[in-house]
């Protein structure tokens, strides 16, 4: 299984930026589909951005479409999730996860690994 260990949340005012960085080790992640998901609390846990092991397909939640980009570098065995235009709303603990069948999902039930989430805070 490999793990996952996100990092670059923070607080940030609305309108502000903030890049994620999901680090995984033990296999490498070229051939695995990857996603981004967000809870907030008292809310399940929600999809934000994926993509396919060969990066050739993304998927993007609504309210997050046209903000944020999700994209993956394989060399350094990573993905990250630009974020721009930060709104309150966006306020979540957010996960990174990891599908060996390398296609995209939205579903959380269809990724095998998690890392433990990065707080991110979009203050008005």
């Amino acid at each position: 299984q490999v793990q996952l260990v996100e990092s670059g949340g923070g607080l940030v005012q609305a309108g502000g930026s903030l890049r994620l960085s999901c680090a995984a080790s033990g296999r490498t992640l070229s051939s695995y589909g990857m996603g981004w998901f967000r809870q907030a609390p008292g809310k399940e846990r929600e999809f934000v951005a994926a993509i396919s092991g060969s990066g050739r397909y993304i998927d993007y939640a609504d309210s997050v479409k046209g903000r944020f980009t999700i994209s993956r570098d394989s060399a350094k065995n990573t993905v990250y999730l630009q974020m721009n235009s930060l709104k309150p709303e966006d306020t979540a603990v957010y996960y990174c996860a990891a599908r060996q069948i390398g296609g995209i999902s939205t579903r959380p039930g269809d990724f095998d690994s998690w890392g433990q989430g990065t707080q991110v805070t979009a203050s008005s």
